[in-house]
């Protein structure tokens, strides 16, 4: 066991969690794995997936510590599960006996993908219906993350007019603010919040470490890593290589971050590579109960190797 593997029962860390749709399930599973062994969270920057989790733990911290924190995490996913259950984008059962969790194969996939490719977000769902809004408005507690106990939260959201990644904190995260931060641009129409509208906040930095930092360094930055690093095939269909150009993109900007970090600074990742590399971009909607289990395992068993 080296220094990055001590018990941190008595020690403030900083949390920097990707995004990645359903494959944040394996975040999940790392995070539940840290809390059971005594995680004390400091601080919390998340895009996406990696955004709502970080809501949730920090309410169930505040609710009843670190159990209340992983009990709240089991809730989101657990709802997520049943949200799926109700898509229509799912394998049939034959589907899913030839391609397992690859969804790229499904007839309403293929067809999802053809309107993607014809038709704006705005043409599709021109009342800006959002499923992620329904799945979220009575899970997320805007006044348990005001809470003088709750660990300090940063959610990025991509700001489509500038580009850049703007962070809202405790006071001003909500159901929108989710909303925004998971906001696919060939999905789903822009989250308008005031007057600015928004995108992804990978898109910005998949998760930027800056709002990390301040106002003083952590001793210890864990990144949960929820991306595929390398693909070892060239992506080939118009959905692939807009995902591969985004992973590339948002790899490069934590990259950078990372190296300019002080020495001082302790850096734990934990990464999702191996146990991502071979599913598609279509797995990332995937919500099937079984699938995110198996994210959700691996996610502890990362933890657990590197203990061992």
């Amino acid at each position: 066991m080296d220094d990055t593997d001590m018990d941190r029962s008595g020690q403030a860390v900083a949390l920097a969690l990707q995004g990645g749709g359903a494959h944040g399930a394996f975040t999940w599973g790392v995070l539940d794995r840290l809390l059971e062994e005594g995680l004390h969270v400091d601080r919390i920057c998340g895009v996406s997936s990696g955004a709502i989790l970080a809501v949730m733990l920090a309410q169930g911290l505040v609710r009843n510590g670190r159990e209340g924190a992983r009990e709240e995490m089991r809730r989101l996913w657990r709802r997520v599960a049943r949200a799926h259950a109700l898509s229509p984008i799912q394998a049939a059962p034959l589907e899913r006996w030839l391609w397992g969790w690859d969804l790229s194969n499904s007839v309403m996939w293929q067809g999802m993908e053809w309107a993607m490719r014809m038709f704006s977000p705005a043409q599709l769902n021109p009342f800006g219906h959002n499923p992620l809004r329904l799945l979220l408005e009575d899970l997320v507690q805007p006044a348990l993350l005001r809470h003088p106990s709750a660990p300090r939260l940063t959610v990025s959201a991509t700001d489509v007019a500038t580009g850049e990644a703007v962070f809202f904190g405790n006071e001003a995260i909500d159901v929108d603010v989710l909303c925004a931060s998971a906001c696919l641009p060939f999905v789903f129409p822009a989250v308008r919040i005031g007057n600015r509208s928004y995108w992804d906040g990978g898109y910005a930095g998949n998760p930027p470490l800056a709002p990390l930092l301040e106002p003083d360094l952590p001793a210890e930055l864990i990144v949960v890593r929820a991306q595929v690093a390398m693909r070892p095939k060239v992506p080939s269909t118009p959905m692939e290589i807009t995902n591969r150009l985004n992973e590339i993109a948002c790899q490069n900007v934590l990259t950078a971050e990372l190296t300019a970090l002080p020495p001082r600074v302790r850096v734990t990742s934990y990464d999702a590579h191996s146990t991502l590399l071979d599913l598609p971009i279509s797995s990332k909607f995937n919500g099937e109960a079984e699938f995110l289990s198996e994210l959700f395992k691996a996610g502890r068993q990362v933890v657990g190797e590197r203990v061992c």
